[in-house]
């Protein structure tokens, strides 16, 4: 399975989760059967609330799924309907949350879980909650 994972910044498989989705400098992609990983950068990074295109980073990367601190209900939907499974992580590593995932506990995402307002009221990391990365 290929993982994508929103970071605050590349520290390869320590690289800290973002606490939001469309928020994510970066995006480390990790094959979870090969252990190989790498990061990308995210080129929809400045967006106008609403306007996340979340494709538009790793269209080309066969990524089966999307583990977050917290994501918009937009961007949720567009990665659904691409067939992307998106979980949520609470975790503050892409390591922790790979551990996770391996062992069935990441919860996925829906619309309860989805923020609904982008950077008004979150702060920190996935490690407390969702919000802004503040990177």
């Amino acid at each position: 399975m290929k993982i994508c994972i929103p970071v605050t910044e590349d520290l390869g498989l320590q690289s800290p989760v973002c606490g939001h989705f469309g928020s994510a400098p970066l995006f480390v992609l990790v094959d979870t059967d090969t252990g190989s990983f790498r990061s990308i950068p995210n080129q929809n990074f400045n967006h106008a609330h609403g306007t996340c295109q979340p494709l538009m980073s790793f269209a080309n990367e066969n990524v089966d799924s999307v583990a977050v601190g917290g994501i918009g209900m937009g961007a949720l939907n567009k990665l659904q309907a691409a067939n992307i499974q998106v979980f949520i992580s609470t975790h503050p590593t892409v390591e922790k949350t790979i551990a996770a995932l391996k062992s069935g506990t990441l919860q996925k995402a829906s619309a309860a879980t989805a923020c609904g307002h982008h950077g008004h009221g979150h702060h920190g990391s996935a490690g407390s909650g969702h919000g802004p990365c503040g990177k």
